[in-house]
């Protein structure tokens, strides 16, 4: 008899538990966006490379029957699609929370690509909202159409990029090919010497038969090569979303000391990508609390429009002194400010008053870094 009454007990437990589910349920229920407020219409937007142009969506809030925070992504489909497979969805600004979204053109490159719309060509797309509480899904009956040129870009983004040709470091053996380092997807910068007057280009692999690309004044493009008027070290970045290419003639770099504010020594490029110096005195500065072992270094470029310099230093606006636990993550290089004092590295206590190798490393597989190596004590 009381297992009787347990199973009933048991089964009327559940079905509460379950009439509980679903009234939470419809308590997660929301309508439809009833008005879209931004991009009007058929608007026609020319897509940019540069990577703070955007363009601003913007519709009326939803209600949630709970009064709570309604969610909210933009949906993206073919013209004349009806949002039962959408291309392409993202979250408003705030994570989903508001009721706009700043899309990048980049971003919107990428939708149009997926709807079809050729590399530099024409065409349209369709927008609407999807409102939610992160289920119950409910799109608005309302939609838009945005026209777009697209970038001289790539639908299919290389994984991987490498340089090659008679011009590059290591001549045109595709196997020796030097790889590019991704700083996105579809983006890569390399630092490498070319040869003026030899042909350089770029493959998606160092076998087989890879895909190629050149640059064309400021555009990737397919089949072809390239060359240079000066036999230099290069900075090129190619980004394959955009098609956009641009190289940056690199001139020096100079380890600074910034006790003294004065620029110890020039540290050559050496080829592989990078930088370095041997047997270079280094010696602390003697100050009234101690010796001060404060450094970084300056890269002076030109881009065509005289020079300019990037300052690397470290990812710590002040650093203690290395010792033999510190992480090789101390060394990495990172971009910095110009000033005397902030974002510098400090020299080991062993290095003071030696003759050391300096050693910079550009290159695709490593973060950006560096090493000072003790060779031995001054006289």
């Amino acid at each position: 008899m009381k297992s009787i009454i347990y199973k009933i007990l048991a089964f009327a437990f559940a079905i509460g538990l379950v009439g509980c589910k679903e009234d939470e349920l419809d308590h997660l229920n929301v309508t439809a966006v009833q008005n879209l407020y931004a991009p009007e219409d058929s608007k026609y937007v020319q897509l940019q490379s540069s990577s703070s142009a955007s363009v601003l969506f913007e519709w009326e809030l939803a209600k949630a029957e709970d009064g709570g925070l309604v969610m909210y992504e933009v949906a993206f489909d073919v013209e004349g699609g009806d949002f039962s497979n959408p291309i392409y969805k993202l979250a408003s600004d705030n994570n989903g929370a508001l009721n706009r979204a700043t899309i990048t053109h980049k971003t919107l490159n990428q939708i149009a690509a997926l709807a079809g719309i050729e590399s530099a060509a024409t065409g349209k797309i369709q927008w609407t909202i999807i409102s939610s509480k992160g289920i119950n899904e409910m799109p608005s009956d309302l939609k838009r159409v945005l026209e777009l040129t697209r970038l001289a870009g790539f639908a299919d983004v290389p994984v991987d990029v490498f340089i090659t040709g008679e011009a590059s470091e290591n001549g045109d053996d595709l196997a020796s090919a030097i790889k590019m380092k991704s700083t996105a997807t579809g983006e890569f910068e390399v630092y490498t010497q070319l040869t003026a007057g030899q042909s350089y280009y770029f493959v998606d692999r160092t076998s087989g038969t890879p895909r190629t690309f050149y640059i064309d004044g400021e555009v990737v493009k397919e089949d072809g090569t390239s060359t240079m008027g000066e036999t230099a070290v290069y900075k090129i970045n190619l980004d394959f979303n955009t098609g956009a290419a641009d190289y940056t003639l690199v001139k020096n770099i100079e380890l600074f000391f910034s006790p003294n504010n004065v620029y110890l020594f020039e540290i050559p490029y050496v080829g592989n990508g990078m930088w370095m110096v041997e047997d270079q005195a280094i010696e602390f500065k003697q100050e009234s609390w101690g010796r001060d072992e404060r450094y970084k270094f300056r890269m002076t470029v030109d881009n065509g429009n005289g020079d300019e310099y990037i300052w690397w230093g470290s990812q710590n606006a002040d650093n203690s002194r290395p010792n033999d636990t510190t992480p090789d993550s101390f060394y990495y290089l990172y971009e910095a400010p110009s000033d005397q004092w902030s974002y510098t590295f400090k020299f080991s206590e062993t290095v003071d008053m030696t003759y050391s190798d300096v050693i910079l490393y550009f290159q695709a597989d490593n973060e950006y870094t560096h090493e000072i190596i003790k060779k031995s004590d001054m006289e």
